[in-house]
């Protein structure tokens, strides 16, 4: 005996069901951040890892370009209400780069070139969740969307996902980054409206 008629569909997926509560869908790419746009070039980028007991591993944009690559497409959800749909990247995952990495530590704090910092569960970065992007809509990462690499953590909200990445602090205890001391949420779940401390 069918337990689905003839015609039956399925429930249609709409921008609706990807959009968390309280965003709007934007077709644009806002640039938004916190200070000047800072310029950095490749041959003087580096990437660190280091551990909570002082280790630390280190990738030049070359020994970069050589991993493996990833192309996710994602959904960003801005703190300030926009969200897009479907965004295309090329990147690292931060799998691979954590892959061989020694730790008991259980949170991050991220690094970018200018200053910036922001703090980010280590779970959240690992099990495909997360990635060293250079690349966007098939081009290099433009400066303004945090090139020539950024971090990519698309379950979060978008300051989260560090413009002009430079390193990964591991850490056995959390600690605010930037917008976090300024009272923007620890975690920053767009489903869940965690925009700020109290959220």
């Amino acid at each position: 005996m069918a337990i689905v008629s003839r015609g039956f569909q399925g429930r249609r997926r709409s921008s609706e069901h990807r959009l968390p509560p309280g965003q709007y869908e934007t077709r644009d790419f806002p640039v938004l951040s916190a200070g000047p746009t800072p310029r950095v070039d490749r041959d003087a980028w580096r990437f660190s890892v280091v551990t909570e007991g002082g280790e630390r591993r280190s990738w030049t944009w070359p020994q970069l370009m050589a991993l493996p690559a990833e192309r996710p497409v994602v959904d960003l959800h801005c703190v300030t209400k926009w969200s897009k749909f479907g965004t295309a990247w090329q990147g690292v995952s931060l799998d691979m780069l954590l892959a061989d990495v020694e730790t008991e530590a259980e949170f991050a704090l991220v690094h970018a070139y200018g200053g910036y910092t922001t703090n980010v569960p280590l779970k959240d970065l690992l099990d495909g969740q997360a990635w060293i992007a250079y690349g966007y809509d098939g081009r290099d990462l433009t400066p303004e969307h945090g090139g020539p690499a950024r971090l990519l953590v698309p379950h979060l909200y978008l300051w989260k996902s560090a413009k002009w990445v430079r390193g990964i602090e591991l850490m056995v205890r959390d600690s605010p980054g930037f917008w976090e001391s300024a009272g923007y949420h620890d975690y920053g779940d767009p489903w869940r409206e965690q925009r700020y401390q109290g959220d």
